[in-house]
């Protein structure tokens, strides 16, 4: 848009929805700036940022003094504010309402499972925090049903989960299925449907997805090495 400044998205790279935020500005060539929050150094928790966002979390989107917190609410915001191809978010009622149906769901399901195996395998061994086996096995069978869910439900026979185009519940969701990659686990490695879906959205986004991914690649090789 002509005249516009760049928005600035306060990130930290190793927050999957953070992450997806990335990939959408770079893919859609938005113009951005980057303000890294590194959470484990507490960097959310200042005074200037609690101002900003007073959750204290990340991501958080700043579009010229309109501020904004939540993932999905930024994903969209950006989609329909900045002139994207319509696939992301789509203007036609139901196929908008199919990417809501996703992002609905997404929080309570994807996000949460997948973010439990993360913090157990590989945040709490980090902290010097034993893993809670009795959590762990729970969230690997918990995410183990949500993806019978993304393959029955929302991919079943169509190239992306809400229809034949990449949406934003693609990217939303691929950011959190890599997330556990950063202690070498590929949680779709026996499920070859998923595995096709993640190669098209990968194919879909380019160089942005391993750009966005980097921490997650250099996560997986310094733990690894360890094994």
């Amino acid at each position: 848009m002509a005249g516009r400044q760049a928005v600035k998205a306060y990130l930290d790279l190793l927050s999957q929805p953070c992450r997806a935020v990335l990939i959408f500005l770079k893919h859609n060539k938005i113009p951005h700036t980057v303000e890294l929050v590194a959470l484990r150094k507490g960097q959310h928790k200042t005074p200037e940022f609690t101002k900003l966002n007073p959750m204290q979390k990340v991501p958080v989107l700043d579009d010229n003094g309109f501020v904004l917190t939540e993932s999905d609410a930024i994903l969209k915001y950006l989609a329909t504010t900045y002139n994207v191809p319509d696939h992301w978010y789509p203007k036609l009622a139901q196929k908008r309402a199919r990417v809501d149906e996703y992002t609905a769901w997404h929080h309570m399901n994807t996000r949460v499972h997948a973010s439990t195996i993360f913090l157990q395998e590989v945040i709490f061994p980090m902290m010097g925090q034993p893993t809670n086996p009795a959590k762990f096995k729970k969230a690997l069978a918990d995410l183990n049903s949500t993806l019978d869910v993304l393959e029955n439900m929302f991919l079943k026979k169509q190239a992306f989960l809400c229809g034949d185009d990449i949406s934003l519940a693609d990217v939303l969701s691929v950011c959190e299925l890599m997330q556990p990659m950063c202690s070498g686990r590929d949680v779709l490695k026996d499920r070859p449907k998923l595995l096709s879906w993640r190669s098209r959205v990968q194919s879909a986004l380019s160089d942005s997805f391993d750009e966005a991914h980097s921490v997650v690649y250099q996560i997986r090789q310094k733990f690894t090495a360890k094994l």
